[in-house]
């Protein structure tokens, strides 16, 4: 029996929920690079970065291929690159959203304040 839709989405997801995936996935949306290059750029263990460079190639998420010793990582497609840029844009907006709020929030504890230190006459 096929997965339905909604699991196949939710299993797409929980192959992106760590971190350093979803900085791998930014900077090979910027192009193919080499594990070495991609080391120097995440910071991380070499056998870490393996460790979750397979878990995305596994997914068809990246695609990998030889050349001489270095191996080749790249997006399996464009649209990952536009997911990573649509995250960026959403989180942007809540974040700003958030900001928003609190300078509001700010704005009537000081309001608050102002008006409770004031002395009746």
């Amino acid at each position: 029996m096929a997965l339905p839709l909604y699991e196949r989405k939710a299993e797409f997801f929980r192959t992106l929920g760590h971190p350093v995936r979803i900085r791998v996935l930014e900077l090979l949306g910027d192009g193919p690079m080499t594990v070495r290059d991609l080391l120097a750029d995440v910071d991380i263990e070499a056998s870490s970065l393996s460790q979750q460079l397979s878990v995305l190639r596994r997914a068809g998420i990246v695609t990998s291929r030889r050349d001489g010793s270095a191996v080749i990582y790249a997006l399996a497609g464009p649209d990952v690159a536009d997911l990573m840029r649509a995250a960026r844009r959403f989180l942007t907006e809540m974040l700003t959203g958030q900001a928003e709020l609190l300078e509001s929030l700010r704005g009537d504890q000081v309001d608050a304040d102002d008006t409770s230190l004031s002395v009746p006459r």
